[in-house]
């Protein structure tokens, strides 16, 4: 870990080496431990540290970004003088935003030093509970358990400097029979890496990897469903890119353009993005330093505002939300920080209210057909099974799905009251969410 002082020492210094109109300097720095085990043994242990430099410098209406992970004092130069070298090459862009003027972030406390320090003992401790537990029921446990430290900072010519540390740990495992015909999925994640119950993720795993063995082939249809936490992130995930993303709005491929205040969706639903919130990785800030606002996305079904960015916001005449990706960013702004708010059901109620149906573990494989409706398809993974008369009954072979993430969140029927928290480092957003019981999931092959 580099500390603010140290961060705030390269970012005056790449500053101080700019002559553009406009400067800004986003510094990640990331420490991350990672062990991954298959076949019941950890196979790998490793620990990166890495920092990045991005310089983007606005010459008039033209923008040049540039990245590098030198941060020596020649590096640094490099760096500003290929953003301010890009820059005279792009052409003029008549819609280029200024940078945005110093704000304030609050402060949030998201480091924990028990996740900085995760030993591989404690780790590989963690990992020997699942591993022993799946070979005294003849199963192979594979997985992985992470523990990262994450310094973001953002500084500008204009005066502006941010600097946040927060720790991510999370620990998931797949359970597989010796055939590798049944699986069963489970996840932990937590600011704290005191937090991780890898006893209850070996169980959780473990039983629906033993529930998984002969299943059966559902006909293709639709059904209701139970979607687990896991796959709830996934209908969050690509309905807030797709939708309320201020830039999808304007360029009219979002399904709430002009429609917001409608009730479009289920009152049971309410969704909104905090990246304030202490029950989730926080991040006070966007990347360019811009606050993050608490955005209520979804409230009781009716859709309401769309996250922006500084470029997007100009555009709109309103304030930017703090919710800017890194430039250069064709994207648009993200929300990164979502919240289903729980209802009032538990989780065997849920499954209880369902005469049919099918309870999804996860998605896999996900892919987007129609952004505008939010319109997927992708597979059922490591634990799917037929719902009888309110019980958990047969295993059921994987499905192949193709059903709108926007119908998802019109037709539930019922919201879970316990939510789980989950991180995904690929997409860099996290996710608190619910168990959900959906009428009407369109299910459009099976696995052989």
């Amino acid at each position: 870990m580099l500390g603010p002082e140290k961060l705030k020492q390269l970012a005056d210094a790449a500053l101080a080496h700019s002559k553009a109109e406009q400067t800004e300097i986003l510094l990640r720095a990331t420490d991350t431990a990672l062990s991954r085990f298959a076949n019941n043994a950890i196979h790998q242990n490793v620990f990166e540290s890495n920092v990045t430099l991005r310089v983007r410098v606005i010459l008039g209406k033209r923008t040049g970004v540039a990245e590098s992970n030198d941060i020596s004092a020649e590096g640094i130069k490099r760096a500003v003088d290929m953003a301010r070298a890009i820059a005279q090459l792009q052409p003029e862009n008549p819609q280029n935003a200024p940078l945005p003027p110093p704000r304030a972030a609050p402060p949030v406390n998201a480091y924990f030093a028990q996740t900085a320090e995760c030993t591989p003992e404690t780790r590989a401790r963690a990992i020997e509970q699942i591993c022993r537990a799946a070979a005294a029921q003849k199963f192979i446990a594979a997985g992985a358990y992470r523990a990262a430290v994450h310094e973001n900072a953002v500084a500008n010519s204009l005066g502006a400097w941010a600097y946040h540390v927060g720790t991510i740990a999370d620990l998931h495992t797949v359970t597989l029979n010796d055939a590798g015909t049944a699986s069963g999925f489970a996840s932990d994640a937590s600011p704290d890496a005191r937090a991780l119950d890898a006893a209850q993720v070996a169980r959780t795993a473990l039983d629906k990897a033993q529930r998984s063995q002969n299943p059966i082939a559902l006909a293709p249809g639709e059904y209701t469903v139970v979607l687990e936490p896991e796959a709830v992130a996934s209908v969050l995930q690509y309905t807030a890119w797709n939708t309320f993303n201020a830039l999808a709005v304007q360029e009219e491929r979002s399904f709430v353009r002009g429609r917001r205040g409608e009730q479009l969706f289920s009152p049971l639903v309410s969704v909104y993005d905090d990246g304030n919130a202490r029950d989730t990785f926080a991040l006070p800030f966007d990347f360019e330093g811009t606050p993050r606002q608490k955005v209520t996305l979804i409230e009781k079904g009716c859709a309401q505002a769309v996250v922006y960015d500084t470029f997007t916001a100009r555009r709109d005449g309103v304030a930017s939300t703090g919710h800017s990706l890194p430039a250069p960013n064709l994207v648009g702004p993200l929300p990164q920080h979502l919240f289903l708010a729980p209802g009032a059901a538990s989780r065997a109620e849920l499954i209880a209210s369902v005469a049919r149906g099918i309870l999804v573990t996860r998605f896999w494989y996900t892919r987007v057909v129609h952004p505008l409706h939010v319109v997927m398809t992708g597979l059922t993974r490591d634990g799917t099974f037929l719902i009888e008369n309110g019980q958990v009954t047969l295993p059921v072979k994987n499905l192949r799905f193709t059903s709108s993430y926007l119908d998802v969140l019109k037709n539930t029927r019922a919201v879970g009251r316990e939510t789980k928290l989950m991180h995904d480092e690929r997409a860099a957003m996290s996710f608190r969410a619910p168990a959900l019981a959906v009428d009407g999931f369109n299910f459009t092959g099976v696995t052989q």
